[in-house]
């Protein structure tokens, strides 16, 4: 058996990993002040840690750090600070959710992330950083996990969220049930937020979970909450379809799977399916967009033969469309590798390292042109320069199954 102080942390890294953004929208939602709900639940873990190893793991540890984060809240609530600077109205709705002294039943309680992303959302907070917030304080990933994601150091990504939190908490802006009114112009965001934890999940690797989950749930809610949102369907086809890879990405020995090596027979025909239906609702709507082309992309994989490869022509018109309606980075590293497969490995290397130029200090440090790069140089018989840009790579590669197999490759190269 494991030793208690092992259990309690696992079990506090569990809540930490699936509940952090469940406990922080509630605590935020009777307060109003998302940097003093962070740092209540921040100490709620530390008591967490320090406690449990000693007295046993509670039998509901979720319900044990909402009630530990909400005393904190309701002391800071009666201090003397308080009372002299917030006024008389908003503390006594203060009162009403913090004063109670009946435990709560935290699973019978509602799911008020969606309320957490609208408010990180708002118009007050800079465009630039609305989903990082959300990333961040809603689904739990930490500035680094966030500024990898960005091409950015993770200290910068960090400055950026205090500020944003701090202005937050300055503008006051309201955190309330979902109002249908404020959905067009917040939407956008949104998405954004989902489609970027799909991104960080599926960059750390399948060796712990199920991947993507919290994006998989977002989207399938966004999805109900917005059928008419043609992006909305297209984002939830997207995960969906990511989803029914997941478990093809390692092969029994726990070794990195490429797409175009992975068995179709692993593949989740239900989520392929579902994926379906959300691209012929997205399709009957009218309205291309970011989402559905790239989901039309991972449709186009998994459709392909259990033996053979997808059509990279048809692969080609999409990622050109896609990286002609939302061009980035990414967009424009995927158009690079799927251009190689049909002009062959010089025009897509030219493109990509066109691409990363024009991206500056962020396109040198984003891993997937690294991976890209590494690869065309192997294809064109260029195995010095293709074995430093897979070092380059494994630099900055976190994933161990990834990092196995660049190092593979690299060790293939060797003469």
């Amino acid at each position: 058996m494991a030793p208690l102080t092992q259990v309690a942390a696992e079990v506090a890294a569990v809540a930490a990993r699936d509940s952090y953004g469940r406990l922080l929208a509630l605590l935020s939602a009777a307060t109003g002040d998302l940097a003093s709900a962070e740092d209540a639940l921040a100490d709620a873990f530390e008591r967490a840690l320090a406690t449990w190893p000693v007295q046993g793991v509670p039998a509901r540890p979720d319900a044990w750090l909402h009630t530990v984060a909400r005393n904190r809240l309701r002391d800071l609530w009666k201090s003397a600070a308080t009372r002299r600077t917030v006024p008389l109205d908003d503390r006594t709705d203060l009162c009403v959710d913090l004063c109670t002294d009946d435990p709560p039943d935290v699973d019978a309680l509602p799911d008020r992330r969606l309320e957490l992303l609208l408010v990180c959302a708002h118009p007050a907070v800079d465009r630039s950083v609305r989903t990082p917030l959300m990333l961040n304080t809603v689904l739990g990933f930490t500035a680094a996990q966030i500024g990898r994601a960005y091409s950015i150091p993770g200290s910068t990504m960090a400055t950026r969220l205090v500020r944003a939190k701090r202005r937050i908490r300055e503008a006051g802006v309201p955190f309330h049930r979902p109002d249908r009114g404020d959905l067009p112009a917040r939407t956008d965001a949104v998405l954004e937020a989902v489609y970027g934890a799909y991104v960080i999940d599926w960059g750390t690797g399948p060796q712990d979970r199920v991947l993507p989950s919290e994006a998989l749930h977002l989207a399938e809610v966004l999805a109900a909450l917005l059928p008419d949102d043609a992006e909305a369907r297209g984002l939830a086809a997207l995960v969906q379809l990511s989803a029914a890879r997941a478990p093809a990405r390692l092969d029994a020995e726990g070794r990195f799977v490429p797409l175009a090596c992975q068995d179709p027979d692993r593949w989740d025909r239900h989520r392929i399916a579902r994926a379906h239906e959300h691209l012929r609702a997205a399709h009957a709507l009218g309205r291309v967009g970011r989402f559905q082309l790239e989901a039309a992309i991972q449709a186009v994989h998994c459709a392909r033969p259990r033996t053979g490869t997808a059509d990279p022509a048809i692969l080609l018109d999409l990622h050109r469309a896609l990286h002609s309606v939302a061009p980035s980075l990414g967009s424009g590293v995927a158009l690079a590798a799927v251009t190689a497969q049909v002009d062959g490995a010089t025009a897509g290397l030219a493109l990509l390292d066109a691409v990363v130029a024009g991206a500056g200090d962020g396109g040198r440090r984003f891993q997937p042109a690294r991976v890209v790069r590494a690869h065309l140089l192997e294809q064109l018989g260029r195995p010095g320069e293709a074995a430093a840009a897979y070092r380059s790579a494994l630099d900055v590669t976190h994933d161990p199954a990834e990092r196995r197999h660049l190092a593979d490759r690299l060790a293939a190269l060797q003469p």
